[in-house]
């Protein structure tokens, strides 16, 4: 497809080129994964194919848009100002093929890295009315910790991230939704801790503890402020699933540390109740964020206003 762009020289003279969009395409494909290898075998394209269209592109442009240093490549700071255009005329070209394609669906994979806590909440209930209204979209959940989510993102294996954690404060992402998660230490309603009005943290890391994994957002850091006060919690059992966690902490084989919106159900059950801990307090903050050189798609969009009707507030 041919795009009639207007190219104007830096004297304002118009040079009448038109634009390739494949180009544009293969352009974004580069940007967003970093490497010419990755963005042919994405497009199904050879090599010698996506390094010619991204030339040509810069011949159009008369710009440098990538530097490439020791089989590595990024962005230049003409690129980044290309890559949002591009970004732009995909979206547009995308609303003008659904525009003109009667009763056309939005349809396409996404792929979303999220704490395991974060997994059944966003999947109960309202989910089979998401499938009903978007049965071409296919999501793929990646459980994951938050350095690893990072990762991810930032090489283009996911589309978005939930995370939560310590607030992410980064030019490089767009937050889509944000708030603070509460969490508290639980316990079997009938545990003698609830006696406490102010119960000192080195006493209970005494007692059994069941928790998510090491290194796994709010468990890393409560493991974090610890280290701090020389303590260290050894728990009898690390799983991923906070159902399974409630169940256990209700019938009182140990307690744990873990969000009020995981909790709360018990909680209001009598079933378990938070303890008074003294002198201990983590911040976490539940935040919904995609890289900004991402293009968001229609079936990205409507899978992130899912999540921030689900997940926020």
């Amino acid at each position: 497809m041919i795009i009639g762009i207007e190219i104007f020289d830096r004297h304002g003279v118009q040079e009448g080129e038109k634009m390739d969009i494949k180009n544009l395409n293969t352009f974004i494909h580069v940007a967003e994964l970093n490497s010419f290898t990755r963005a042919a075998q994405k497009l199904g394209f050879s090599q010698s194919t996506v390094s010619f269209q991204v030339k040509q592109l810069e011949a159009e442009l008369k710009s440098q848009l990538f530097e490439r240093i020791n089989h590595t490549v990024v962005l230049t700071g003409k690129g980044r100002e290309v890559l949002a255009y591009a970004h732009q005329i995909n979206k547009l070209t995308q609303e003008l093929k659904e525009s003109i394609e009667e009763g056309a669906k939005v349809a396409g994979h996404v792929r979303l890295a999220m704490a395991d806590s974060l997994c059944d909440s966003l999947l109960r209930a309202d989910f089979s009315a998401f499938r009903e209204k978007n049965p071409g979209i296919t999501l793929k959940l990646v459980a994951a910790g938050t350095e690893d989510m990072f990762r991810l993102l930032n090489h283009n294996e996911v589309d978005a991230i939930l995370t939560l954690d310590n607030h992410i404060y980064n030019a490089e992402y767009v937050i889509v939704r944000e708030e603070k998660a509460e969490v508290n230490f639980v316990a079997d309603a009938r545990s003698p801790l609830l006696c406490r009005e102010a119960l000192p943290v080195r006493e209970l890391v005494r007692y059994p503890f069941i928790l998510t994994e090491k290194g796994m957002s709010y468990r890393r850091l409560m493991d974090e402020k610890l280290a701090e006060m020389s303590l260290e919690v050894q728990p009898i059992l690390e799983v991923g699933s906070t159902d399974l966690i409630c169940t256990l902490v209700g019938q009182g084989v140990g307690v744990s540390l873990l969000p009020d919106y995981v909790t709360k159900k018990e909680v209001d059950a009598g079933r378990m109740a938070y303890l008074k801990v003294k002198d201990f307090e983590i911040q976490v903050w539940k935040q919904l964020l995609y890289h900004r050189n991402k293009w968001v798609s229609p079936q990205l969009e409507a899978v992130l206003q899912y999540c921030a009707h689900k997940e926020f507030s």
